[in-house]
């Protein structure tokens, strides 16, 4: 996984409220197991009126959306089912970051695993980075935002930042203890299979 450690780029504003993974990424569109393909399906409901003919009333059909790599976002981001695929969705149509006041639980976690911050702000800080307009830069190493000429902290849970900073995935972060596990192993297999 590629490390994140200060991303640049332009934010579009999504801010509602429990917008849950069925929005992001439509149950029709759940047929791969590859993360690769998901992004023209993103918020599918809304961002076509049919197949294929873009809404343009739908926010990230609006020429200032274009090539957005930070969404911001209601409360309760993410909830509803714990398909990975919504952070796959996400990743693959371009974005890195997605800004909100909280987050569903296993939408959270399925995002570090996958390289998508979620970080969490309050809705001042998403009004007023929305406000400011322009590029976004999100700095995880110091936990700040800044856009238009202000700064805005930001949190987010411990482990996931580390893993993101490192650009750990679950089986690189599992290798680096690598020497610990055959070292437990080993005393295992000296002392017998039952102790």
């Amino acid at each position: 996984m590629e490390p994140f450690t200060v991303h640049n780029g332009t934010a579009a504003a999504l801010v509602r409220g429990n917008i849950d993974t069925d929005f992001i990424i439509p149950k029709q569109f759940l047929t791969t197991i590859f993360r690769s393909g998901l992004g023209r399906h993103l918020f599918h409901d809304e961002r076509y009126l049919e197949e294929g003919v873009e809404n343009p009333a739908f926010v990230l059909n609006r020429p200032e959306a274009r090539g957005a790599t930070v969404l911001l976002a209601g409360p309760n981001f993410g909830c509803g089912s714990s398909r990975e695929h919504a952070p796959w969705a996400l990743l693959d149509y371009g974005f890195r970051v997605v800004i909100a006041p909280g987050f569903a639980d296993i939408f959270r976690t399925n995002s570090f695993k996958n390289g998508l911050l979620p970080a969490v702000a309050p809705p001042e800080t998403i009004a007023a980075i929305q406000a400011a307009g322009g590029p976004v830069t999100v700095d995880l190493a110091n936990l700040e935002i800044r856009a238009g000429g202000g700064a805005w902290p930001f949190t987010c849970e411990a482990w996931g930042r580390a893993a993101l900073l490192e650009g750990l995935d679950e089986i690189a972060g599992t290798l680096r203890r690598l020497p610990a596990i055959e070292a437990y192993e080993a005393a295992r297999a000296a002392a017998g299979w039952m102790v």
